[in-house]
């Protein structure tokens, strides 16, 4: 495997678009470009691509540039909310910018809407949808599942869908899907750009999209037309040649990425892949390497456009959309000698299947030497479960290459010796591997078809064949697993590869089987080998739609009610944060020093906690409860200052705000990284918390903090972290001269009486600086429209 990285001068000579060049694609000249009309989307025929913007925004930003574009830049900057002023540095300046959608799963969703009825506009002011996947828990299998959470989550479902109806979003029903797949199916187009309030938003990219995982303000932000900000992302180039085949899949790409670049290797930069290895993956495939690319902390992840994405479009019934993107090619790809930050070189040839964790998603290591590692690290060799599909890999493709293998061992008198899930990423390939036969054969030998839903994935899993805290391995074809991620068992050995090599350990039952070069034992006795899996990039018969999920906006909205009950335990409306009172932080207590990893997940749990997305005070009861104490290794138990006691993170931050007292939290390297769970931030914000203070931030949970008035900080020397005890009352001063680059200081109080001065940085710029003052972006929002 030739796997080579330039240097930061290296000048990338953009490759040449094969498929798009040998179709000798019909021009339209640019200045002509926005006189077609074409609907954004079968649900949306009133609201049109607007390539236009894309072509006379570029045109300005090239001539003061002077230089070469690579795609993503293309992408980012045609969609400039003003492209003659606007200051354009990668990696410094802050670009307002104007998507052209924005896209919301249930969980999310739900704090998004009501912080948008917090602003009091009538509709949202670009088309936008919100996707029921996050609540339905994985149980006994798919229509039963599904009954149950409709049951269990009627109130949210019923507030969702009013809310929806009122505000003119499109609204896709428990069972419909994950978001990301609807997505893919329906609304990313070429050369789009769209923020999602999910991480793993980035899937469009294998359309051709800029698609960006934020938190619900910055989607409030665009869904009541502000220019959203992004810092001007640097860009990753990853020049793929040969080509895929075999038992390499293309997960196996970002799989690879992954170990090279590591958790946080891609932050601040979007990833955009290029070279005549891309012209072997198939769309949905690219989509699999774009969707995972935010284990690596980019900010997206992006593929040219080419003839694959053409066939997609044209077979999810988008043929007016494909033709408008052949026309528009010249801007869908990136220019000869466009400069990336850092390229990374990977033969496809050579590309082994990978296997990443446990417990981190870029601990890589090839198929070859997995067996090797298990035994080395004393993983546990037996797999207790093997799951395929979710929004990383549940393609056509995906499952028909899983079909053929499980075929094999069918065909051998063999079945699954593990538990064996499938999940479906949409209503539309569950209803056509339905029919094409795939779903059948998975289910001969052994497997349950799960909801159309994210399930496992997310922690959605009532799991029963293990016990908590049993040490266990399971293999998933998903994009995450951090500790406890799948199951909340923090035991759980969770490893990540493609679905193919997911479906052949099933039959082995041990991660130590290579399906490459080992054998099985079939019913007659006699040993066999898998033969490369097979499966079709698209269906031969067309796509069948299944049931139809979607609820379309009443033209009457006016009639429409949202209904929150007072007396709800999952529905809560906002109360608007206080604001800054003028002055610097003085003497406040640590609510907890954290030690090492502290994503997301250990800031807010999934889980069992999603039901109370709604509702801000009851999921406050999760915050930093997954967090390791670094006073005493232990989680979830933290010294109370005042009284002396240790309790748990939520009951000392609430008895701190109780009598009016602020209070800090202290972290380590990424913090915040995984999921783009806004909540991280409410809930540090509703118990009281002012600042977050670090080595380094992961870019989505960094500025959600920011959103909801808080101090996202890092230390100017990393090490600096080591001279902070959870004893220390803190300071911390520049407030009152606060401005954008100016670092500010961090006063530590010893219990000595020892006074000791640390230099903290930020990354805010003068708009960020006035949500801190008002107490919220949303409150400056809310000021904006009281005047």
């Amino acid at each position: 495997m030739i796997t080579r990285q330039f240097s930061r001068a290296y000048k990338a000579v953009a490759p040449p678009v094969f498929s798009i060049k040998k179709r000798n694609f019909a021009q339209i000249l640019p200045e002509s470009i926005g006189r077609k009309k074409v609907p954004l989307s079968n649900f949306e025929p009133d609201k049109y691509l607007n390539y236009q913007r894309i072509e006379d925004n570029l045109a300005v930003v090239k001539k003061r540039l002077g230089r070469p574009l690579t795609y993503s830049e293309k992408i980012v900057y045609g969609h400039l909310d003003e492209p003659h002023g606007q200051e354009i540095i990668r990696g410094k300046s802050y670009l307002r910018l104007r998507p052209d959608r924005v896209a919301c799963q249930d969980a999310t969703a739900q704090m998004a809407l009501l912080q948008f009825m917090s602003a009091r506009m009538p509709e949202v002011a670009v088309p936008t949808t919100v996707h029921c996947d996050h609540l339905i828990e994985a149980q006994i299998g798919g229509s039963k599942d599904l009954e149950r959470a409709i049951k269990i989550n009627a109130e949210v479902y019923d507030f969702l869908s009013t809310a929806c109806a009122k505000y003119n979003i499109g609204f896709w029903r428990p069972g419909s899907g994950i978001i990301h797949q609807i997505i893919l199916e329906n609304y990313a187009f070429p050369g789009g750009l769209m923020i999602g309030t999910d991480s793993h938003t980035p899937n469009a990219g294998g359309l051709g999209m800029i698609a960006i995982g934020v938190g619900g303000a910055d989607a409030v932000d665009v869904m009541a037309d502000i220019p959203w900000e992004l810092k001007c992302p640097n860009v990753i180039g990853v020049k793929l040649t040969g080509k895929i085949s075999g038992w390499t899949a293309p997960k196996d790409v970002i799989l690879k990425v992954a170990g090279i670049l590591t958790v946080k290797g891609g932050t601040g930069a979007i990833i955009e892949y290029f070279g005549p290895g891309v012209e072997s993956l198939s769309c949905t495939g690219m989509a699999t390497i774009c969707n995972m690319g935010a284990e690596i902390g980019a900010t997206t992840s992006v593929f040219p456009f080419n003839k694959r994405m053409v066939d997609f479009l044209r077979a999810t019934k988008r043929s007016e959309i494909a033709s408008y993107a052949e026309s528009f090619a010249h801007n869908l790809r990136a220019d000869e000698n466009a400069h990336y930050d850092q390229v990374i070189e990977i033969n496809l040839s050579e590309l082994e299947p990978h296997i990443n964790g446990p417990f981190t998603p870029d601990l890589a290591t090839p198929i070859s030497k997995f067996k090797e590692a298990v035994e080395k690290n004393s993983w546990p060799s037996e797999l207790k479960v093997g799951l395929i599909g979710s929004c990383t890999n549940s393609s056509y493709e995906d499952m028909t290459r899983s079909a053929s293998i499980a075929k094999q061992a069918l065909d051998h008198g063999l079945k699954a010796k593990s538990m064996f899930t499938i999940t479906p990423g949409s209503e539309q390939v569950r209803a056509t591997i339905a029919r094409d036969g795939q779903e059948q054969v998975l289910t001969d030998a052994g497997g349950i078809v799960l909801a159309n839903a994210c399930g496992p994935c997310i922690g959605q899993w009532d799991r029963k064949d293990v016990k908590k805290g049993e040490k266990n391995s399971i293999v998933t074809s998903y994009n995450r697993n951090f500790t406890g991620r799948n199951d909340a068992n923090p035991a759980t050995h969770a490893f990540v590869t493609s679905p193919d090599i997911v479906t052949a350990m099933v039959f082995a039952g041990d991660l130590r089987f290579n399906p490459l070069a080992d054998n099985l034992i079939g019913k007659d006795g006699k040993p066999f080998k898998f033969h490369n899996p097979i499966g079709d990039e698209l269906p031969p018969r067309g796509y069948d739609p299944g049931k139809d999920t979607y609820q379309a906006p009443p033209k009457d909205r006016d009639s429409v009610d949202v209904h929150v009950d007072p007396k709800s335990n999952r529905l809560q409306l906002l109360e608007p944060f206080s604001k800054w009172n003028g002055k610097d932080i003085q003497e406040i207590p640590i609510l907890i020093k954290v030690k090492g990893k502290c994503t997301t997940d250990h800031i807010s749990m999934a889980g069992p906690w999603l039901k109370y997305r709604g509702h801000l005070d009851n999921i406050s009861n999760n915050m930093l409860i997954g967090a390791v104490n670094a006073e005493n290794d232990s989680v979830n138990k933290v010294k109370n200052l005042l009284s002396g006691d240790y309790d748990t993170v939520p009951n000392v931050a609430r008895s701190y705000k109780a009598k009016g007292i602020g209070w800090v939290v202290v972290g380590d390297e990424n913090y915040g990284e995984g999921s783009s769970r806004e909540h991280a931030a409410l809930e540090v914000r509703h118990l009281n918390g002012l600042a977050v203070i670090v080595k380094s931030f992961a870019r989505i949970h960094e500025t959600n903090l920011k959103k909801q008035g808080m101090l996202p900080l890092t230390f100017s020397k990393p090490e600096d972290y080591n001279k902070v005890e959870p004893s220390d009352k803190v300071s911390i001063v520049g407030l009152t001269n606060f401005a954008p680059g100016k670092p500010l200081t961090l006063r530590l109080h010893k219990k000595t009486g020892e006074v000791v001065d640390l230099q903290v940085n930020h990354t805010f710029n003068e708009n960020q600086i006035e949500w801190f003052k008002a107490g919220s972006a949303l409150n400056k929002m809310a000021e904006r429209h009281a005047h």
